[in-house]
């Protein structure tokens, strides 16, 4: 497991009050938590794990400004959208902006997961990053602890990508509904051509 290298603090002083810094959005997946959903991937996280899936977002530095409003509208506008997923990058580094984020959808009727590299012990202690527990609270779904290759399970039948992984149900309603795969992959191409993938890749390589 890496260490911490930078305090994360400054560069998210940069972020505006009410916005968040993320480095992509999806609608309608369905390898990232239960049902059809939007993903948010916030950007930062100081882990830099290896075999990481998403090494662009582990700079702090400003990459996609969204307000909060703008973030809860574009989820909602997907009438297929049944919840949102938190991943990164790490979102707990920006948990007070999500917070507000997952009181808007809950509001409207959606579930809320989030993925953590902190367990959940840690976001529950007084050393969690601010606002940790204000996002916890509201929750359905939590999956903590970081990637660790040498752990990787790489199975069709886990919702977790690394067996030191765990899964916490907070929402009771949601426990019949743990379907997803953490080994499937998802490709999302958008009208301007460029495309996104999502979900675990393992040893698969795509083409540019």
């Amino acid at each position: 497991m890496t260490q911490k290298k930078t305090n994360p603090y400054p560069a998210l002083l940069e972020i505006p009050a009410g916005y968040l810094n993320i480095m992509g959005y999806i609608d309608e997946s369905e390898v990232n938590g239960p049902g059809c959903r939007a993903v948010v991937w916030v950007q930062g996280c100081l882990r830099e794990c290896p075999g990481c899936f998403n090494h662009e977002s582990w700079s702090f530095e400003i990459n996609q400004l969204i307000s909060i409003d703008s973030l809860v509208e574009k989820i909602l506008s997907n009438h297929r959208n049944q919840g949102v997923t938190f991943s990164g990058g790490e979102p707990f580094w920006q948990a007070p902006a999500l917070a507000s984020v997952a009181r808007k959808i809950k509001a409207a009727g959606l579930n809320v997961m989030s993925f953590s590299g902190f367990t959940l012990e840690q976001l529950q202690s007084q050393y969690a990053p601010a606002g940790a527990q204000d996002l916890l609270g509201q929750l359905d779904i939590l999956i903590d602890g970081p990637y660790i290759q040498s752990l990787a399970i790489n199975s069709p039948d886990s919702l977790v990508s690394s067996s030191n992984q765990r899964v916490h149900i907070f929402n009771p309603s949601l426990k019949d509904k743990m379907t997803w795969a953490s080994d499937q992959i998802e490709v999302h191409i958008f009208k301007d051509g460029s495309r996104l993938i999502t979900g675990y890749r393992g040893q698969l390589e795509l083409e540019e």
